[in-house]
């Protein structure tokens, strides 16, 4: 498949909350890093974060717009509270190999009434 392919796959699960789905995605030594957060490393605990992301947050991706370039693919996507970002996808052999997303973390905090972190 291509990159452009996977990802509208990922925007399906995510929307869907599988996490199975999302994890089946992944390499098994695969990172995701969300820049307001630290990296996570390995098809296991990405899931692990998935699983408790949507614990925490009813959260939903709408597609703004899809980029490809190669084995990148590039989303940019808002959510029905107004947040917006953008996540970089490196796809090899069929399989996210390394993502990256950008959002405002404290607006997502503030949007779904979970707790700022003190630093």
């Amino acid at each position: 498949m291509k990159p452009n392919e996977i990802v509208r796959t990922f925007v399906e699960l995510f929307n869907r909350k599988d996490v199975n789905g999302l994890a089946a995605l992944y390499h098994e030594d695969a990172i995701n890093y969300q820049v307001a957060n630290e990296p996570i490393i390995g098809k296991e605990n990405i899931k692990e974060m998935f699983a408790s992301e949507f614990a925490a947050a009813d959260m939903v991706c709408i597609v703004e717009n899809i980029f490809e370039d190669g084995e990148w693919s590039i989303l940019e996507w808002k959510d029905p509270l107004g947040l917006r970002g953008c996540g970089f996808f490196h796809v090899v052999d069929d399989k996210i190999k390394f993502q990256r997303g950008y959002w405002d973390k404290l607006s997502f905090l503030r949007q779904h009434h979970l707790p700022i972190p003190s630093e």
